[in-house]
C-alpha cells in the first residue's frame, strides 16, 4: 500500500500552487455560463463574479488560496504603463485602485484578450466592449468584485477566512512583485503623443 500524499494544511499556499491552463480554465467555465454577460461588467446584473465565485466553492480550501495567488501573479503580469495609459483613455481617467480594478476586469475578458492586451494596449480597441464605451452606450471593463471572490468562496468551503488571510499575506511577502509599472509611459494628457502610442483607442477616444 502506497503512503498517502499528506494533504496540505488549510492555511498553507502549496509550493508548486495552480498551474496557469487550469486557472484560465476555471475562468473560461465561467465565462461560458455567464453567455452573452461574460463580457461586460455593468451593474446590477452582472452575473460573471457570483459564477465564478461558485465554481471556486466547488475547490477545496488549498486550491482556492492557489487560485488567489494566481490571480495576483497574473494581475501584476499586466502593470503595465502603456496599459494603464490605454485604460486612462477607455475609463475617461484612471488612479492606482482604477488601475487594480481594470486589470482585474480583463482577466474576466478570457486570456486571449488579456494576454493581447498586455502585449499591445491598442488591440483593446476591437473589443466590443471597448468599441460600446466609446460611443455612450454603456459598458464597463473594471472589476473590484474579482479580488474578493476566492476569500467568498474559501469562506463558504472553510468556513472561516482567518487562515486564509494568513496564508495569502504569507504569500504575496514572499513573492516578487513590481514596484512600479514596466514599460516606457508618457504623458497620457498629451493627446498627438497617445495618439502616436495607441492610435486605434485615440480614434475611438480622442
Amino acid at each position: 500500500m502506497r503512503d498517502a500524499v499528506p494533504r496540505p494544511k488549510k492555511n498553507e499556499v502549496r509550493e508548486n500552487g495552480m498551474d496557469q491552463d487550469t486557472w484560465w480554465e476555471l475562468i473560461e467555465k465561467a465565462r461560458a455560463v455567464a453567455g452573452d454577460r461574460a463580457d461586460d461588467r455593468d451593474r446590477p446584473d452582472d452575473p460573471l463574479v457570483r459564477i465564478l465565485t461558485d465554481r471556486l466553492g466547488e475547490l477545496d480550501g488549498p486550491q482556492i488560496l492557489d487560485f488567489d495567488v494566481r490571480l495576483t501573479r497574473v494581475t501584476d503580469s499586466a502593470y503595465r504603463r502603456p496599459l494603464w495609459n490605454a485604460a486612462y483613455l477607455i475609463e475617461g481617467g484612471c488612479g492606482d485602485d482604477g488601475f487594480m480594478d481594470f486589470r482585474a476586469g480583463l482577466v474576466l475578458l478570457g486570456r486571449e484578450v488579456f494576454t493581447r492586451a498586455v502585449a499591445d494596449p491598442d488591440a483593446l480597441a476591437a473589443v466590443p466592449t471597448v468599441t460600446r464605451m466609446s460611443r455612450g452606450e454603456g459598458g464597463w471593463i473594471g472589476c473590484e468584485a474579482l479580488h474578493y471572490a476566492p476569500r467568498t468562496a474559501y469562506h463558504r468551503v472553510m468556513g472561516e477566512t482567518t487562515s486564509f488571510d494568513t496564508a495569502m499575506e504569507d504569500a504575496v511577502r514572499s513573492m516578487r512583485r513590481p514596484e512600479a509599472p514596466l514599460g516606457a509611459g508618457w504623458d497620457v494628457e498629451d493627446d498627438d503623443e497617445s495618439r502616436r502610442r495607441l492610435p486605434r483607442l485615440a480614434a475611438l477616444f480622442l
